[in-house]
């Protein structure tokens, strides 16, 4: 079965995901590691990164929560400056607020922590309402989902990258999610 979409109230063409029983359920977040954030905060802060402003998502769950709040604690720690945190839920009938108040700023860059349908969900109206860039965007391991592409459409996310719970890395290259292996 395909991944049916339909439109919001008012919004033709809205890309809202109506059916996602082909992708099987998605498991809730887990909690992040310190391998994990460790290897996130590296991926922000490698050579010629210059990235010195984010804005943090996060889904409303549990996990989410706290790997967003570990991260602005980190990311604060380093002297970096966090212009914004945004919150969704995970089913809206609307993404558009949401997504513009991630985009309300130009960060350098977006953190990410999320449940992926809810991110699915998401990202499509910030593809379709923003300026949001993927290439731009860093996720914790809660998105490291061959389902993220599917589901959201390879060119949503192409480019959106984060880290794994070992320490390792990913990142969305059209419909595939490619990782690379943590430390030790």
């Amino acid at each position: 079965m395909a991944t049916a979409i339909a439109a919001e109230p008012g919004r033709p063409g809205s890309p809202l995901i109506t059916e996602t029983t082909a992708y099987g359920e998605s498991p809730p977040p887990s909690s992040h590691t310190d391998a994990e954030l460790t290897a996130l905060i590296g991926l922000l802060t490698r050579p010629r990164a210059r990235i010195g402003t984010v804005v943090v998502g996060h889904g409303r769950d549990d996990a989410s929560r706290a790997a967003a709040g570990a991260f602005a604690v980190a990311w604060q720690r380093l002297g970096k400056e966090i212009v914004a945190t945004v919150d969704w839920p995970e089913e809206a009938a609307s993404w558009l607020r949401p997504a513009r108040r991630l985009t309300a700023s130009v960060p350098d860059a977006w953190v990410v922590a999320a449940a992926t349908l809810g991110f699915a969900q998401l990202s499509r109206r910030l593809r379709y309402s923003t300026d949001w860039d993927p290439r731009r965007t860093f996720a914790f391991a809660s998105l490291h989902d061959a389902r993220l592409p599917a589901l959201a459409g390879p060119e949503t996310v192409r480019g959106l990258r984060g880290a794994t719970a070992d320490g390792g890395s990913w990142e969305v290259r059209g419909r595939w999610v490619t990782s690379s292996l943590g430390p030790g």
